[in-house]
């Protein structure tokens, strides 16, 4: 008896000990901290700049972030603008984070754009090839403007009243809540200017990303020729990253990064080489999804004038100083570690490839990905989400009911919201954009709330395209061949993209150099997409020829010359 009482006592100290060791754990950040706060103090203004191997900076990690929470007393608890920003894709995922800024130096840009040369002998060939490429298409003839300048992209939108736009400017909405106690943002030149509530200042004066928000209607994501999409672009690899936090849901990795200006991005590291192919016994929903997938995506949606993929550019990403510093995600900064190539890695969670074995390293610490611009927080503008109609099994031996019934299509016309309006063809838009970059991927999509079933879908998600150059999926065709619809618009500029005198690779290939990431597609991808272009005109006229050119093509294109009904009907 005096034995197991003893053994009792013992589990018991055991435990104490183990709760003890737990507890100095976590307040050892802390502890750090005010160590550092103090030391900082003591010795007055003095600072050291010291360089670290990527061997020596896993051991000093905690210190760092002590010293960069230690230099700024004054920063908000609270992002200001957190209400405008939504933090994923998804509207069920909704996410806070909040973060400090930890202080950088002004020369890091500059170090990011030399960085990039960094990499493999062919990997430098390839970029000094962009470089010389875009420098022939500054000076000489550019197709991408000629395309700009045709009449198919110079069409007016019906008249918009205050139904039609996404924000009121003159509605009594604050664009930084009182509650935050904060009452300024970081404009693009570093500068902190005060602002008023929308209504009260010129559009002008608020940061490119709720410049962007302000101009969404029911009809476009963004005007065809806004210089706000430019200046977005720029921000997005230009602003500073305050603070990292890892997305919930989803089947692999995807940061939220926010910036200096409160502006939010989605992030998508670097999985794959652009050389490399999805192998061809990987099922669609198994494949790894490509942050270059994601930046063609964009421009194939702005070249195609959809316009309604929001604006995504490429980043050389530092993972010490812009990732693991500044997130406040234990479960991410918890998964860094030094390779035995001495690159610093970390893989984070999710529902695959995230574990040491799908571990994303950098060269040492540098790591490109795409930053997808933020849609407006849900508090503000609700989305709604979409099944898609011909939506995949995702199962390995099950056939979806449009893969087996021929005449499926008849039955998505009779069932709301596809049985009047535009939001039929409005999916024909997506299969053909999805088509041309071999994205099987398309299980749901969105649609903003406020316009009910009269607006466009939001093409979101496109990191699973781009995969395959060898192989054109005609499976993703079914649903244009079975309902055999299409827009007026969307014809005509396809016919006018395979034109040699655009050429819709020629054009992707000068519109994907402005990326700072470029090259940002093979040829092979290119060279892919004009082929797969050829195969949607030829599903087109089989359906003309069989149905009669009022039946499959439907007149979006009012007031236009009706030189362009002729010449499309010839064409076929």
């Amino acid at each position: 008896m005096i034995l197991f009482r003893k053994f009792r006592v013992l589990i018991l100290m055991v435990f104490l000990v183990a709760c003890t060791m737990h507890i100095m754990i976590d307040l050892l950040p802390k502890l750090e901290k005010r160590a550092a706060g103090s030391s900082s103090s003591a010795g007055g203004g003095g600072g050291c700049s010291c360089a670290h191997t990527p061997g020596e900076e896993p051991r000093s990690w905690a210190k760092q972030r002590a010293r960069a929470a230690a230099a700024e007393p004054g920063w908000p608890n609270k992002h200001s603008l957190r209400l405008l920003q939504d933090f994923s894709n998804e509207p069920n995922s909704n996410l806070t984070s909040h973060s400090r800024e930890k202080v950088t130096e002004r020369g890091e840009s500059g170090k990011r754009v030399r960085q990039l040369q960094l990499g493999s002998e062919k990997r430098g060939l390839m970029r000094d090839t962009a470089s010389g490429q875009k420098q022939r298409a500054v000076q000489g003839f550019s197709r991408l403007k000629a395309l700009y300048e045709n009449p198919l992209y110079g069409t007016d939108l019906p008249h918009l009243t205050e139904d039609d736009t996404l924000f009121n400017l003159n509605a009594d909405i604050r664009f930084y809540p009182k509650a935050a106690g904060q009452q300024e943002w970081h404009n693009e030149g570093n500068v902190e200017e005060e602002y008023s509530p929308a209504g009260e200042a010129s559009a002008e004066s608020y940061p490119n990303w709720l410049r962007f928000h302000i101009g969404i209607n029911r009809y476009e994501l963004y005007s065809r020729h806004t210089p706000v999409i430019g200046a977005l672009l720029k921000d997005l690899v230009s602003q500073r990253i305050t603070s990292v936090a890892m997305k919930s849901g989803g089947t692999q990795l995807k940061l939220i990064m926010s910036f200096q200006n409160y502006g939010q991005a989605l992030f998508k590291p670097m999985k794959q080489t652009r050389e490399q192919e999805t192998p061809p016994d990987f099922f669609y929903f198994s494949d790894f999804e490509r942050h270059n997938a994601e930046i063609a995506a964009f421009h194939l949606d702005r070249i195609l004038d959809f316009r309604r993929v929001p604006p995504v550019a490429g980043r050389l990403v530092n993972m010490t100083r812009e990732i693991r510093d500044v997130t406040r995600d234990k479960k991410l900064w918890r998964t860094f570690f030094v390779s035995p190539a001495n690159n610093i890695c970390f893989y984070g969670e999710c529902s695959y490839y995230c574990s040491t074995e799908h571990a994303l390293c950098g060269k040492p610490d540098q790591i490109e990905g795409s930053l997808a611009a933020f849609l407006p927080d849900l508090a503000l503008a609700k989305r709604k989400t979409w099944r898609n109609p011909w939506r995949r099994s995702y199962h390995k031996r099950k056939k979806a009911e449009w893969e087996v019934d021929p005449d499926y299509c008849d039955e998505v016309k009779q069932t709301p919201p596809y049985d009047q309006g535009t939001r039929l063809l409005d999916i024909m838009d997506m299969t053909i954009f999805d088509f041309l970059m071999g994205n099987m991927d398309r299980h749901h999509y969105e649609t903003f709330e406020k316009f009910g079933n009269e607006t466009f879908i939001i093409h979101l998600d496109n990191g699973r395209g781009f995969g395959k150059h060898s192989h054109d999926e005609m499976s993703i065709l079914v649903p244009l061949t079975q309902c055999c619809r299409v827009k007026r618009s969307t014809y005509l500029r396809l016919q006018l993209l395979a034109k040699e005198e655009f050429q819709l690779s020629s054009l992707m290939e000068e519109s994907l150099l402005q990326d700072q990431l470029a090259p940002i597609l093979i040829q092979p991808h290119l060279e892919a997409m004009d082929r797969r272009l050829r195969l949607v005109l030829k599903v087109l006229a089989d359906c003309v020829e069989k149905e009669g050119f009022s039946s499959v093509v439907e007149n979006d294109l009012n007031g236009q010359p009706s030189s362009h009904h002729h010449q499309a009907h010839g064409g076929r």
